[in-house]
C-alpha cells in the first residue's frame, strides 16, 4: 500500500474509532455532521473517497481537528529518554519532549530541600501529585503537608514554595507555560 493509502486508512480507522468510543452509531455522526448514514459507512469501510469538505465537519463532530485526525504516523521512538537536570536541591526529569496542547509540560522531581523561606508568585497554575515522600507546600500565610497519593492545583499568583518534609519528596508536575519557565529556569 503507498503512504498515501495507508493515511487514506489511518483516517477511516480513526473517524471509525472516535466514533465507537463515543458510542455513537452512524446515525448520531451523521446528525452532527450533516452527512448520510450511508456516506459515512462508505467513507468508514473505504467505499467512498474522503472530501476535504465532509472531512472537516466529521472532525469537528468528533471533537478533534483535522490536522489530528490526518496526521501522519511515523515510527519516531515513543520512549522518551528524561534528561536529569540538579539545581537548588530539586533534580528535574522533563516528561515530554515539547509542551503540549495550550503549553502544558510534565516533569518529575525528586525534591531534597527544606521548604524555601522566599515566597514566589508568576502567572500561570501550577498542578502536582506526590509519588513518594511528603511535600510541604506554602501558599501565603498556610502551610499545607502534601503526601502519597495526593495532589495539589492552585494559581501561582499566590505566594507560594515548596519542598520537602522529613526526607525526599517525589512529584510529577503539570506546568503550563509560565509555570515551567519560572520553576524549572530559575
Amino acid at each position: 500500500m503507498t503512504q498515501d493509502g495507508e493515511l487514506d486508512g489511518l483516517v477511516r480507522k480513526r473517524i471509525r474509532g472516535l466514533r465507537v468510543a463515543k458510542g455513537w452509531s452512524l446515525d448520531d455522526l451523521a446528525s452532527r455532521c450533516y452527512l448520510s448514514p450511508s456516506t459515512l459507512s462508505r467513507i468508514e469501510t473505504g467505499h467512498r473517497r474522503i472530501a476535504l469538505d465532509q472531512l472537516a465537519p466529521i472532525a469537528r463532530a468528533l471533537g478533534t481537528t483535522l490536522d489530528q485526525l490526518v496526521e501522519s504516523v511515523d515510527d519516531e521512538d515513543v520512549v522518551i529518554r528524561p534528561r536529569r537536570d540538579e539545581a537548588h536541591g530539586v533534580t528535574t526529569w522533563m516528561m515530554t519532549r515539547e509542551p503540549g496542547p495550550h503549553g502544558v509540560s510534565v516533569a518529575k522531581m525528586r525534591i531534597t530541600r527544606a521548604v524555601p523561606e522566599e515566597l514566589r508568585v508568576h502567572p500561570g497554575k501550577d498542578w502536582f501529585t506526590v509519588l513518594s515522600g511528603t511535600v510541604v507546600l506554602r501558599l501565603g500565610e498556610r502551610t499545607i503537608l502534601v503526601e502519597p497519593g495526593q495532589a495539589a492545583a492552585f494559581s501561582t499568583m499566590t505566594p507560594h514554595a515548596f519542598g520537602a518534609h522529613d526526607g525526599p519528596a517525589e512529584i510529577l508536575c503539570v506546568f503550563d507555560h509560565d509555570g515551567q519557565r519560572s520553576h524549572l529556569h530559575e
